[in-house]
């Protein structure tokens, strides 16, 4: 088996810095000119944007991007990539519609074959100078040699029916991904319902619970669920997982990708996924792999 394990901080993945979008002081301003001569006008504003990555262009030659692929911005200049498998970051520096970037980082797990190709692409592809064009939804990247990357807007995902893959940890300034070689079956995740409810897998217990949703605030109330014991691995993600998951906690949605942080700064980071065959209302009855007969309530 190929796959190695390895938990990376999102503080060192995530280390694309874009410039703000809107008019910066170009080089020797000092203030003054007035007439716009002496500013920078950026035309790329793809910060707090959620972009998909649809195709990239090499050689002439178009391949669809494997599921998945998406590139964020957030306001504060970070970014994550990710095209299908490893999470990538890179330093980058932004001038009008030229983007610099410089060697990205990424984690080093295995991928299928056709998969690791496209994103041993996209790393070449990375590294060096973009030209960024925005047009409508679409945002269009293309490599000094004319290759290109094909972008979109992503449209928020559905809170309730949405089934959300956790990826990250959160505990105040810190993140820290989830375990890549966490066992298929028990890899964290949850699924609100439309009737108040929650459910899914914390890491090594699956467990059901109540979630009142008011505005941007979730109510998390004492998660009941199996109480197997899991190796040290599991047993500490799931606990960081329930600790986001205890009483009232913030929550937003960026594209397909949402966070939840609970008032003690604890929280998690999740990314929508393709529906599966478990149950999505309610917590009562069979729900595929994760029912609920025997369950006792954490805490």
């Amino acid at each position: 088996m190929r796959t190695q394990r390895m938990a990376v901080s999102v503080s060192v993945l995530a280390l694309l810095t874009l410039a703000a979008c809107g008019t910066e002081p170009g080089p020797g301003s000092g203030g003054e000119g007035g007439d716009g001569s002496d500013t920078v006008q950026s035309d790329v504003p793809v910060t707090g944007v959620a972009w998909s990555v649809d195709s990239m262009t090499v050689g002439g030659k178009t391949t669809e991007a494997p599921e998945g692929s998406r590139l964020e911005f957030d306001p504060k200049g970070r970014a994550k990539a990710g095209f299908g498998c490893n999470q990538i970051g890179a330093n980058a520096r932004v001038e009008g519609d030229r983007i610099t970037l410089a060697k990205p980082v990424s984690t080093q797990m295995a991928c299928d074959e056709k998969t690791e190709k496209f994103e041993k692409a996209a790393l070449a592809a990375m590294d060096g100078e973009l030209t960024a064009k925005l047009s409508g939804e679409q945002l269009t990247l293309t490599t000094e040699g004319g290759d290109t990357f094909a972008l979109s807007e992503e449209k928020p995902a559905d809170l309730a029916g949405t089934r959300w893959a956790v990826t990250t940890l959160l505990s105040g300034e810190t993140a820290t991904s989830v375990p890549a070689d966490l066992p298929k079956e028990r890899a964290p995740h949850l699924t609100f319902g439309e009737d108040g409810t929650v459910h899914g897998n914390s890491g090594c217990n699956s467990f059901h619970g109540k979630a009142e949703v008011k505005g941007s605030t979730i109510t998390f109330g004492p998660p009941a669920g199996t109480r197997k014991m899991c190796p040290d691995a599991e047993m500490e993600t799931e606990r960081a997982v329930l600790a986001a998951l205890d009483g009232p906690a913030t929550y937003t949605i960026k594209g397909s990708t949402l966070t939840v942080t609970s008032k003690d700064g604890k929280g998690i980071g999740a990314t929508a996924t393709p529906a599966t065959t478990e149950g999505t209302q309610g917590t009562g009855g069979a729900q595929g792999t994760e029912g609920t007969q025997g369950t006792q309530e954490h805490g």
